[in-house]
């Protein structure tokens, strides 16, 4: 049986990279993706996001080896975190 620390499917890896994020209203927002797993993310923002509601995100590559990562994906955190929020985001589908 796993311990506490590893009950998620899978692991998440400490990334801190510039990530850009489309809401429901069509806006872009820049934020910093602090980690990032197979199904789902954390990201740092300046504004809140409602939980349930989709958005779409690229993070850029760090070499011209590995296109961006682009995805749909669902709010199910926000919370308050300094001046901004953190969210956690279930990836629905990798699109690039």
């Amino acid at each position: 049986m796993k311990d506490y620390s590893e009950k998620r499917d899978f692991h998440r890896m400490q990334v801190n990279s510039t990530i850009t994020i489309t809401g429901n209203d069509g806006e872009t927002h820049t934020g910093i993706c602090r980690d990032l797993s197979a199904a789902g993310m954390q990201v740092a923002v300046e504004r809140s996001f409602e939980i349930g509601e989709e958005l779409r995100t690229r993070i850029e590559s760090a070499g011209d080896h590995f296109p961006p990562l682009e995805t749909l994906c669902e709010v199910v955190r926000c919370e308050p975190d300094g001046d901004g929020y953190l969210l956690g985001i279930n990836i629905i589908e990798v699109t690039q």
